[in-house]
């Protein structure tokens, strides 16, 4: 809730309605009635309101913020200290939504014992508390992510997988390359779906796998399913905020769009118009013009600054001769 008074020249964001709050129950609740979830990612305050005002269940603060907020080839180069300052943005929003954050793990030893689950743990801790997220979204598949899955839901901390293509490891997968395009590989992204959700995943990121994978994917499972590129057989659907607004509309980011997107708006060409109009009209000299110049002195004020302006300027200059 913000401290500026209503009646200032900037605004605040409203108080939040804590009863109205979208949380897990109520997501498996609409999972249990076979009603579609929507995702779409955020990564500030405007994105943040414009999800609670469309009433999106999820905001994700995914690391493709490395992408299309600083500009990277790749999700890799952001850093866990980056999308806790991402999170935090986000809460300061009047946001009713069910907040999830990417949980970023370095790697793991094989073993449950290993330092590197304690990590893990105390990572997704960091999230929560730091980040003011209600769960992670934990990438991965391997034996070690499973388990590492595993232990953080056991420290009280709701999880949602990801299978599929999944950008934190595409050094292993060779690439941004869609999964489950053969036999075995098809049967992996079941199986490690199956897996995360026997781990206590609430839910599971389904991205850029063949629709009749997905499909079956999501019949084997008791959990929702979040398809990104998977088809429209999944539980619900998630897209990135820049990419379903057509936000950026320029070539390299036209070089990164995947091919499954589709563009709700082109919203970047809304704003290099405004940007355009904008420059043009400052350079002629027509903005701002009397409607955008709103401050107004009475005429006994206007009067009696000029006068003592005129007194003091006519001063400095006299002085200045001397």
């Amino acid at each position: 809730m913000s401290h500026v008074p209503e009646n200032t020249v900037y605004g605040g964001p409203k108080p939040q309605t804590s009863d109205q709050r979208f949380i897990l129950n109520q997501l498996k609740q609409k999972y249990k009635k076979g009603e579609p979830i929507t995702v779409v990612t955020a990564y500030d305050y405007p994105s943040a309101v414009h999800l609670d005002t469309a009433g999106i269940d999820i905001c994700l603060v995914g690391d493709s913020a490395s992408m299309v907020v600083h500009g990277h080839d790749t999700t890799l180069p952001i850093s866990l200290e980056e999308m806790l300052f991402i999170a935090g943005l986000l809460l300061v929003a009047p946001n009713d939504r069910f907040l999830l954050v990417t949980c970023l793990l370095g790697p793991m030893r094989p073993t449950p014992v290993s330092l590197g689950y304690e990590q893990a743990v105390d990572t997704a801790i960091r999230v929560l508390k730091e980040g003011g997220m209600d769960a992670i979204k934990l990438e991965g598949g391997s034996p070690a992510r499973i388990t590492a899955a595993k232990a953080i839901v056991e420290a009280g901390i709701a999880v949602i997988g990801h299978v599929g293509l999944t950008p934190q490891a595409i050094s292993v997968l060779g690439g941004f390359s869609p999964q489950g395009k053969n036999v075995s590989s098809a049967l992996k992204v079941v199986e490690t779906a199956m897996a995360l959700q026997d781990a206590g995943c609430f839910s599971v990121v389904l991205e850029c796998v063949p629709a009749p994978v997905a499909a079956a994917a999501t019949s084997a499972l008791q959990i929702p399913t979040i398809g990104i590129g998977a088809g429209p057989f999944c539980s619900g659907q998630v897209l990135v905020y820049h990419d379903l607004l057509g936000m950026l509309q320029h070539p390299h980011h036209a070089k990164v769009t995947p091919k499954f997107c589709k563009h709700y708006a082109r919203v970047g060409d809304v704003i290099n118009k405004a940007l355009f109009e904008y420059k043009e009209e400052v350079t002629n000299g027509s903005f701002p013009g009397p409607s955008h110049s709103p401050y107004k002195m009475n005429a006994d004020g206007l009067n009696g600054f000029f006068e003592v302006w005129t007194k003091q300027h006519l001063r400095q200059l006299l002085q200045l001769r001397r």
